[in-house]
């Protein structure tokens, strides 16, 4: 396995991914089209995981917000197409890493629906902290849903992660 920026030719494979009846209750679903145009602004950056014998697409993350004059960036969104293979911890340190040593982040935000449990605790145990929630803030089929959002700081990364490499 690779990870890469991800290219127009992968948006196909990043669509069919969002559409996995697993992720449809935890991430939104794009159009191949509003990805096409977030893949392509300067202040978004996706990431693919890529199986070298195959060159399938196994995963994938966007970052956004990489022009802030804050430099707080938000990890938008994270998948991969089979859970539990190590893939998605993997993808997050090069989110994180990509935001911290690469875009020089003060901070990486996101946030994550509240019954997202198994992605609440792989969040934590990277060392993310929960900084609130946004009660009843999405509706979908036919109720609404609070999200919890969580941050980590450069400061924490750096004690966690170590300092970029020079």
């Amino acid at each position: 396995m690779i990870i890469r920026a991800a290219t127009l030719n992968d948006l196909p494979q990043i669509v069919a991914i969002e559409a996995l009846p697993e992720f449809s209750t935890y991430i939104s679903s794009w159009r191949e089209e509003q990805h096409r145009r977030m893949i392509a602004h300067p202040d978004a950056l996706y990431l693919a995981v890529v199986n070298n014998d195959s060159d399938r697409l196994e995963g994938f993350a966007v970052l956004m917000g990489l022009l802030s004059e804050h430099r707080s960036i938000e990890l938008k969104r994270i998948a991969v197409s089979t859970p539990n293979r190590g893939l998605g911890i993997r993808l997050l340190h090069a989110a994180a890493a990509g935001a911290f040593n690469e875009h020089r982040a003060h901070r990486l935000w996101l946030d994550v629906f509240e019954n997202n449990t198994r992605a609440r605790h792989v969040y934590e145990a990277f060392g993310f902290k929960r900084d609130g929630i946004l009660r009843d803030a999405v509706y979908r089929d036919g109720s609404f849903h609070s999200l919890i959002l969580m941050s980590m700081l450069e400061l924490e990364y750096r004690a966690l992660y170590g300092s970029p490499p020079s």
